[in-house]
């Protein structure tokens, strides 16, 4: 007995001492290092490696950077000048195997892409960080979607303080783009972070924010669903019994039979991003006394996902523009449309100002540089929010 006493306690001290050399052991790395001028330093110990690259956004064409062999078989790399404030995204190569910073914790799921981010401070940086200031909340739900015959997972934030009091808040939807899930605007969008220091800041109403899945064939992100697929631009593994903007209305049922919301066109917001973008220009116009705010980033707003002709594209911008009409004569207060002037959705979104001018429809126009890129659609929710429910 006491054999086996002695036998199991040296397993556990074996595999504490084990687990502890995963966690403690071997030389700290730091990277990536962020230096007081916003030059950043990279660094990964790889003693056998032949050659090690960065890739990454901070980078300029071709977008790939040598790191250099020093002491103890750690490489390194320097960015030869400060980077501008912003939320970067990189990965390491090593021997032209792709791998993730092991010193870096931070990471975010692009589509089927995993990557690590660092941000460097400043303007916009800081607003996209974690400060100490009051944080709202972000809940997962399952929601019931009788249009489209199952249950469904929604992300949702409520502003801070919204669990200790009985205030109604308004809504305002945001949806994501087509290699993009419940999740997107969360993670790559830094949604959270964005809102609850806009709210601190002063600059932005408190209000709730609904982000569902628009991929109308699946249920949830990759991970959080029953069904085995691997996440891919365009949708998932079944046929969509209906689409997303003939099962908005179960969404809307959901959060205001849930949330203490104001249940009126005034307190309503919607906005996307690309695929996002088309869905938020057809839904408002499919519910045309529904919302009061209206957000397209980086998408045509006359434009059809389903036409797989020009004779269809005409078809369907046609019945397009009549809803518009109608959608203009119920009024709103702000359709605000965005792009990147590089974007390769550029032009359809200055065909679609065009075809809007011609009916004399009210909007927004704001052009900003680069092209279809999360450092856009941040801004651009950082630009919305601001001149929401005013």
């Amino acid at each position: 007995m006491k054999h086996l006493i002695f036998l199991a306690v040296g397993m556990l001290m074996f595999a504490n001492t084990f687990a502890q050399q995963a966690l403690w052991g071997g030389e700290t790395i730091v990277s990536p290092e962020i230096h007081e001028n916003n030059t950043v330093t990279f660094r990964i110990r790889a003693p056998k490696a032949v050659k090690v690259e960065v890739v990454g956004d901070f980078l300029e064409s071709p977008g790939v950077a040598q790191l250099k062999e020093g002491e103890n078989g750690v490489w390194e790399y320097t960015t030869p000048k400060p980077l501008a404030s912003e939320l970067y995204s990189y990965a390491f190569f090593v021997d032209d195997l792709r791998m993730n910073d092991p010193a870096n914790m931070l990471i975010n799921r692009d589509v089927s892409t995993v990557s690590n981010i660092f941000i460097v401070p400043g303007d916009p940086g800081d607003l996209y960080s974690v400060n100490n200031i009051p944080h709202g909340t972000v809940a997962h739900r399952w929601y019931d979607s009788p249009t489209l015959k199952e249950q469904r997972r929604i992300t949702i934030y409520t502003p801070p303080g919204y669990e200790n009091n009985e205030q109604k808040y308004p809504v305002f939807y945001l949806l994501h783009g087509s290699g993009g899930d419940e999740e997107a605007w969360i993670t790559l969008g830094r949604t959270v972070q964005i809102m609850d220091n806009l709210i601190a800041q002063g600059k932005a109403k408190p209000m709730i924010v609904v982000m569902p899945n628009g991929h109308t064939q699946n249920v949830a992100a990759v991970g959080a669903s029953s069904r085995n697929y691997r996440p891919a631009m365009g949708g998932g593994p079944r046929e969509a019994v209906a689409s997303m903007e003939d099962s908005f209305g179960d969404i809307i049922k959901f959060v205001e039979g849930n949330y203490r919301v104001k249940k009126d066109k005034e307190n309503r917001a919607i906005a996307g991003l690309s695929m996002g973008g088309m869905h938020s220009a057809a839904i408002s116009a499919q519910y045309p006394k529904t919302f009061n705010y209206i957000g397209v980033f980086s998408a045509p707003p006359i434009a059809s996902m389903m036409a797989r002709s020009e004779s269809e594209r005409s078809k369907y911008a046609e019945e397009f523009v009549k809803k518009l009409e109608l959608q203009q004569k119920n009024g709103f207060k702000l359709y605000w449309i965005a792009c990147g002037d590089t974007d390769f959705l550029y032009q359809g979104v200055k065909d679609s100002l065009k075809k809007m001018d011609e009916i004399g429809f009210n909007y927004t126009y704001r052009e900003s540089g680069e092209g279809h890129i999360w450092k856009n659609w941040r801004i651009y929710l950082s630009e919305f929010v601001p001149m929401l429910f005013k």
